[in-house]
């Protein structure tokens, strides 16, 4: 039976920021050579600025095997402006919405339920904090991607365009997962 070291999520550092590179340059050229889902190119998005400016901001997480990072992800408040428009389930602000980005997934690790254990913990990590509701957004052209969010209860909520001009996609599907907060007045 696996120890519960195994697939422990972890705040990604500086010190890792090299390997985050490497990991999303080895993600878009394996995008590259077969179907590009999410549309993602290699010195476009996602590159090293990316995971640095999340680093700075203790954003971004990590899942690690064999000493090395397997999937990663940025969560935080920030909302595209295109989410304005949406009719989510309640109106909320940032600071009650958890959101998504740039889950990004070595090819050596994919389809091996790795990165549903960090979908679980972005859940459990967003109750922690009070969250009431996470958001993310999904390219309309990702079918893996919108297979696992909607495998794990994410409701579709509607049809934008994020402006990607540079990645060639222009419609993206919002996701939302309600937390289903008791609270017990007593």
């Amino acid at each position: 039976s696996q120890t519960p070291e195994i697939d422990a999520v972890e705040v990604a550092t500086f010190d890792d920021l090299d390997e985050l590179e490497k990991l999303y340059d080895d993600l878009n050229d394996y995008l590259d050579s077969g179907i590009n889902y999410s549309g993602w190119k290699k010195d476009v998005y996602p590159v090293r600025e990316t995971a640095s400016d999340a680093i700075e901001i203790e954003s971004l997480f990590v899942i690690k095997r064999n000493k090395e990072i397997a999937v990663t992800l940025i969560l935080n408040h920030k909302q595209d402006q295109a989410y304005e428009g949406a009719k989510w389930s309640s109106n909320l602000s940032d600071r009650e919405v958890m959101v998504v980005h740039t889950l990004a997934i070595s090819p050596k690790y994919m389809k091996q339920g790795i990165a549903l254990k960090l979908m679980k913990f972005v859940k459990d990590y967003s109750e922690k904090l009070g969250m009431k509701s996470i958001r993310l957004d999904v390219s309309v052209e990702n079918t893996p991607a919108i297979e696992l969010y909607e495998k794990l209860g994410y409701v579709y909520i509607d049809t934008v365009d994020l402006g990607l001009k540079d990645l060639d996609r222009i419609w993206f599907r919002l996701y939302e997962y309600n937390l289903k907060l008791i609270e017990v007045n007593r």
